[in-house]
């Protein structure tokens, strides 16, 4: 077969699957946005450890190192880019704003709105492709220039921030009791134009990856909780 097997890419297949599986729950009559955010937080901790584990292998040969970054964009653009899109077509669904998907788009009143926030879903999946090729494209320039500066940096916002950022949104939507929906989508454009936006970002350090972590670990908790009382 072709492909890499090894362990060193297994949590970027999870990171994949949790995706997938995340994408089928938003848009079908199976699951709800909030199950999606929960498979959307678990390819975030997925994604965040895969490169510290592939790095424990220290005789990975040239084509295995390029396999697991290119595999590792390719699953961030369905995690971080496609995910969070359908999580937002799935609020949609489920605030009556946007009538079962399941059934063919039955768009209500408000048919100009709706078509303004597919449309901004779909900009958003587009801008984290960018960003994703973009990065692979200038990998040796930002390996030559962490070499100079001793520190490595992102280029825009990297799209894993999606996996804190969106269940922030939803979180907030339900324990405020206001309707965030459309909220969530003008969240959802002002991140598209971070992954594309030339400024640069630090990588964080082994105690901010702790506190993304936490962070991360909260938004579970409260996810969680609200699944437990929809």
């Amino acid at each position: 077969m072709i492909g890499v097997y090894d362990y060193t890419v297994i949590l970027t297949y999870l990171s994949t699957l949790s995706g997938v599986v995340g994408i089928i729950v938003t848009m079908t009559g199976m699951g709800h946005p909030y199950c999606g955010t929960l498979f959307l937080m678990f390819s975030g901790l997925l994604d965040g450890l895969d490169g510290k584990v592939a790095r424990t292998k220290k005789n990975r040969s040239d084509m295995e190192k390029e396999f697991g970054v290119q595999i590792d964009s390719l699953s961030d653009l369905i995690c971080f880019g496609v995910l969070p899109a359908s999580i937002g077509i799935a609020q949609l669904r489920v605030s009556g704003i946007l009538v079962d998907l399941g059934r063919g788009v039955d768009m209500q009143e408000n048919r100009s709105l709706v078509l303004l926030l597919i449309t901004i879903a779909a900009v958003y999946v587009l801008a984290a492709l960018i960003r994703l090729a973009y990065f692979n494209s200038t990998a040796d320039e930002r390996a030559e220039e962490a070499l100079i500066k001793g520190k490595s940096y992102f280029t825009g916002l990297p799209v894993t921030a999606a996996a804190l950022i969106f269940p922030l949104t939803l979180v907030a939507h339900w324990f405020t009791r206001a309707d965030l929906t459309v909220f969530y989508f003008w969240v959802m454009l002002v991140v598209a134009m971070l992954f594309i936006g030339n400024f640069k970002v630090p990588k964080p350090n082994k105690k901010q990856f702790a506190i993304i972590l936490l962070i991360g670990f909260i938004e579970l908790v409260a996810t969680l909780l609200i699944l437990l009382y929809e």
